[in-house]
């Protein structure tokens, strides 16, 4: 795998689907950035289903809220647009007959990056979700010079999902930096399953799937176990 450059490091947090665990993943590396000594800066780069960044719904009030070298700053420094409708930007732009201007977001990624060493880039839902009328979510990766980390479910379909995402990723030339898979699910996803998943997705992507993280209690003070996926990511990209 190619190393990153870590005088301008972008990762882009990427899904296999909404609400797969993008934006606690997106914590936990903030948090493990922190602690390793870098100087990290998050980004949503366009938040759909919330009123604005200070809504209980916003994915960077969220990370405000449980990053301590964050608390107190304001969460809309991190979100380019914000639509209301919980929808696919382009169509949740549509509702409030505003447009998404793809130069104000390559504008406010290239601005963070001038007083911070690692950009943290969500995206929003999977890869083929429509931004505006011409552009996918995907195109941004390219777009902002960025680096892949596909989040992905643990449980049941997601070998489908993940094979997928990834193909689509080499096609456009694009090397992710890893996989994750998150297990939300308040039961747990079988260990056995698990480790089937992660066989599959391995040898047919030829990507290695970097760890596990499950149901995190506590935002604000994760377990030490949430970030051995993010460690085992990281160092192999130079970190």
């Amino acid at each position: 795998m190619k190393k990153l450059d870590l005088k301008s490091a972008r990762l882009f947090i990427t899904g296999t689907d909404t609400g797969v665990g993008k934006t606690v993943l997106s914590l936990l590396v903030m948090r493990h950035l922190y602690n390793i000594g870098e100087k990290p800066f998050y980004i949503k780069l366009i938040q759909t289903g919330c009123r604005d960044p200070y809504d209980t719904d916003s994915d960077a009030r969220m990370i405000y809220e449980n990053v301590p070298e964050l608390n107190g700053k304001d969460p809309a420094a991190s979100v380019p647009y914000c639509f209301k409708n919980p929808k696919a930007p382009w169509f949740a732009a549509r509702d409030e007959a505003r447009k998404i201007n793809l130069k104000v977001i390559v504008d406010a990624v290239e601005s963070a990056s001038v007083d911070n060493s690692v950009l943290v880039l969500e995206g929003a839902g999977g890869l083929f979700v429509p931004v505006d009328q011409s552009t996918l979510m995907i195109d941004l990766i390219t777009m902002l010079n960025a680096r892949p980390i596909l989040a992905a479910r643990a449980g049941l379909g997601t070998i489908n999902h993940t094979l997928l995402s990834i193909e689509s990723l080499k096609l456009r030339g694009i090397d992710p930096i890893g996989i994750v898979l998150i297990d939300a699910e308040s039961h747990g996803t079988p260990p056995e399953m698990i480790n089937e998943n992660i066989e599959a997705v391995e040898r047919f992507s030829g990507i290695k799937v970097s760890g596990v993280i499950g149901k995190v209690e506590d935002l604000s003070n994760p377990g030490r176990d949430c970030y051995r996926p993010i460690e085992e990511i990281l160092g192999s990209a130079g970190f």
